[in-house]
């Protein structure tokens, strides 16, 4: 059975006594966007909270400089389940927290002091995860590699969004760095002895555009130009470009990677220059646990909230992906905004500091935190996740 109301309660209560430092360090990390790989204050500011609500804190955890792992056992032993409870905090180059991972952070934090708060009331075990480089390089792999999650029993992480989502569809994504090598030359001067590496990036976009055409609903190719010459008068010798492949299909996703490189290596045969695309950072599509699913939806209701349902117009890809398919997980979404709000966008960058982003971010605390003490007070709970992870439901 879920835990008891009163055990909720107090739940609540402990999220409610923190809130100015929740808040504060939203706001914070808010303030300070930190891109992939380079979150060390966030990821500093998130160790040094959880310390104070008594983890053991390894930081760094693992290869990544950035990567936290906080435990605490429950004044009940340790002979019980192992919860990971998720926080994001990498922000996007040039715009800041669009993503809102801010609120993730915190909410994070935030559920990690509540659950230290109630310790004397499981056995088991807390493991926050400070997760770094979800927007790109997929910093939960490299976590999932080096161990940190072994042992976990489920996975519980919110993400901010324009909508209530009990449910989560993720597209299954990669990136790649493209780069072009031809002979530089005066542009006007002796233009034929050199081989123009940006004509190759602008075939490829070309090509891909043509390839959009013929793309199912499911999947996504988009990109920017990095890199495209240093003058107007020298024929480029170097072009850089970067990609990202999409899908809900994994199989179909899989297929993309070819025609992919295929398309470079088209668009360098045309240029007459050399092509080399470098895979990297691959998030899966999403296996969504009904079990944990379930206890969070009623402890959205019991807070008044009501699940909207996926919106498979809107979805993106997250290496929440990846960490679903070795252990149970949920990735559920609570509003910051209005309906219609563009992600990674100005717009979502403001919503994700106003004062209901921040009592969204208690919020989604509470319900992390009382999902937790779900699966800590009956672990047939735990082993139903798992039959259903493992097809035996």
């Amino acid at each position: 059975m879920p835990a008891p109301a009163e055990l909720k309660a107090r739940a609540a209560a402990a999220v409610e006594a923190a809130r100015p430092e929740i808040l504060d360090l939203s706001a914070r990390i808010h303030a300070h966007p930190e891109p992939a790989f380079e979150e060390l204050q966030a990821a500093a500011w998130c160790a040094e909270a959880i310390a104070r609500a008594g983890y053991a804190v390894e930081h760094p955890a693992g290869r990544l400089a950035t990567a936290v792992r906080g435990r605490l056992t429950g004044g009940r032993g340790a002979s019980g389940p192992r919860i990971g409870v998720l926080a994001e905090y990498d922000a996007l180059p040039g715009l800041g927290h669009g993503c809102g991972h801010n609120t993730m952070a915190a909410s994070g934090v935030g559920a990690a002091i509540a659950l230290a708060a109630l310790k004397d009331a499981f056995a088991g075990e807390i493991v926050f995860l400070g997760t770094p480089a979800e927007e790109r390089g997929s910093g939960k792999q490299f976590m999932l590699d080096d161990g940190l999650m072994e042992g976990l029993d489920a996975a519980l992480l919110f993400h901010p969004g324009d909508r209530d989502m009990v449910g989560c569809m993720l597209l299954a994504s990669e990136d790649i760095d493209v780069t072009f090598t031809g002979k530089a030359a005066h542009a006007a001067g002796e233009p034929w002895e050199g081989r123009n590496a940006l004509d190759a990036v602008v075939l490829l976009f070309q090509a891909i555009g043509l390839w959009r055409q013929q793309l199912p609903q499911h999947a996504r190719v988009h990109g920017i130009v990095m890199e495209g010459g240093t003058a107007a008068n020298i024929i480029p010798d170097r072009a850089t470009a970067r990609f990202m492949i999409r899908s809900t299909d994994q199989a179909y996703f899989e297929s993309m990677r070819g025609r992919f490189r295929a398309l470079v290596d088209g668009a360098a045969m045309m240029a007459d220059v050399a092509g080399e695309a470098v895979f990297s950072g691959g998030s899966t599509t999403m296996k969504d646990n009904g079990v944990l699913a379930g206890l969070w939806r009623a402890n959205l209701e019991a807070a008044g909230r009501v699940d909207e349902g996926v919106d498979p117009e809107h979805i993106g890809s997250s290496d929440m992906g990846n960490v679903s398919l070795v252990l149970p997980t949920i990735h559920p979404t609570l509003a910051i905004c209005d309906h219609g709000v563009p992600w990674h966008s100005i717009e979502s960058r403001e919503a994700a500091a106003t004062p209901r982003a921040g009592e969204t971010t208690l919020l989604a605390a509470t319900l992390v935190a009382q999902t937790a003490l779900d699966l800590l007070a009956d672990p047939a709970l735990v082993e139903a996740a798992w039959r259903e992870f493992r097809g035996e439901a």
